[in-house]
């Protein structure tokens, strides 16, 4: 389980390092506060640990590099407390990437990708293991962070845009460069990304799933469901509680297999995540 930590876009350039550290810390306090049955962790080694001793690995994401202040010494702070995601966008530009879904208006510019400076940002989340997240990522910018990365990169929370042709979803010439990476695609539960309205079923999540398994391979999907941040979620799938259904119809009717789910369920993400602590370094 990762516990998203998120600020606005607005924050940026004003508190939004300061209200990132406070997310963060609430994380941390809940987390030590349900102690019984959650397990703050790190690492790959962390997660399977926490499973055997029956609790709910959690980790920490900072969803939006706006959180950082452009700082690489914010950065590698906030990898001491215990962030191993970064998602590089969100909802805005930052001054060294560009968003996917940032407004037109209001003088927002383009600068095609990453700056020298944003493929700086790519390098030190590889040097100090902290997963690249491209959900959010304007196009130009997953080009160049496929080009820059030494590590497998995750979209966190993204879906087919074969099945729903939005920019926050993910085209299938960039599936297979995941592919090519190593990394992995993370199924947004999201209706709107879903089917493109603001109705879906969990058939839908099948699909979209299955797409991106026949097109990136079965080693590059996962679950990336994102309850925390949508407020329409698949028929079927209102909770998590609702997974375990999800795998059995995908087993019943698009002909998953045993090891083929299980990998959906974690060890894809398990076999990323060993990936990016081994290219860390010094």
């Amino acid at each position: 389980q990762f516990w998203s930590a998120y600020v606005p876009c607005e924050a940026q350039y004003k508190d939004a390092v300061q209200l990132t550290l406070e997310q963060i810390n609430v994380i941390r306090r809940l987390v030590d506060g349900y102690s019984a049955e959650l397990q703050f962790v790190t690492s790959a080694e962390g997660i399977e640990n926490a499973h055997k001793a029956g609790r709910i690995a959690s980790l920490v994401g900072v969803e939006g590099g706006h959180s950082l202040g452009a700082s690489l010494g914010v950065l590698r702070a906030m990898y001491d407390l215990g962030v191993r995601y970064l998602t590089l966008t969100h909802s805005c530009h930052t001054p060294w990437a560009d968003s996917s879904s940032a407004p037109v208006s209001d003088g927002n510019t383009r600068r095609e990708g990453l700056t020298g400076f944003g493929k700086v940002v790519v390098r030190e989340l590889n040097r100090l293991g902290m997963l690249v997240d491209l959900s959010h990522a304007a196009h130009e910018t997953v080009l160049a962070v496929l080009e820059t990365t030494r590590s497998p990169v995750i979209f966190s929370h993204s879906s087919a845009q074969a099945l729903c042709n939005t920019s926050r979803n993910v085209p299938d010439h960039v599936l297979r460069l995941v592919a090519e990476n190593g990394g992995l695609v993370m199924v947004s539960f999201y209706a709107d990304f879903l089917t493109c309205t603001t109705v879906a079923r969990m058939e839908d999540v099948m699909r979209h799933v299955t797409h991106i398994r026949d097109v990136a391979g079965e080693d590059h999907v996962g679950i990336g469901a994102g309850y925390d941040g949508i407020n329409r979620t698949p028929v079927g799938l209102e909770d998590v509680s609702r997974y375990p259904y999800l795998l059995a119809e995908l087993a019943r009717t698009k002909g998953w297999t045993m090891s083929q789910l299980e990998k959906l369920a974690g060890r894809n993400f398990l076999r990323v995540f060993r990936k990016v602590e081994k290219v860390q370094c010094c």
